[in-house]
């Protein structure tokens, strides 16, 4: 395996509900897009530049209800949970096969459980802002 291989990457997995409500700019009015939005910053910087890991990370964004249908961009890949977007993120994290987890969310029930898993976590300030356009 090539260190590009994903595989041996850390895994970034984005709480897409979670980071997408922490900021109030009418988000609720189109989570669909919201969401695009998150995925399409994620793969413009990559992650955390800070972050606990070095980079670069495997990155997944778990969307769930009204954002689901997001379609995936070169460096990020979807999750749509089918229920609960809070287990289908603790379960990315048990299957991680040992790589090092970071959960991006601000929850601090998801944040117990998945540091239970061998998880860090960070709140949404952990993210780099979107480049400027």
């Amino acid at each position: 395996m090539s260190p590009e291989d994903p595989a041996l990457r850390p895994l970034l997995v984005v709480d897409g509900a979670n980071v997408v409500g922490s900021v109030p700019d009418g988000w609720w009015r189109d989570r669909r897009g919201a969401a695009e939005r998150l995925r399409d910053r994620l793969a413009a910087t990559g992650g955390p530049a800070d972050g606990p890991y070095p980079g670069p990370y495997e990155i997944v964004l778990v969307v769930e209800g009204r954002a689901r249908g997001v379609a995936p961009v070169p460096g990020v890949r979807i999750e749509e949970a089918p229920g609960s977007g809070d287990d289908l993120i603790v379960e990315l994290v048990r299957s991680a096969g040992g790589r090092p987890c970071l959960v991006v969310t601000s929850d601090r029930e998801l944040r117990r459980r998945a540091e239970e898993e061998g998880a860090r976590c960070v709140g949404p300030r952990g993210l780099p802002p979107a480049p400027a356009r």
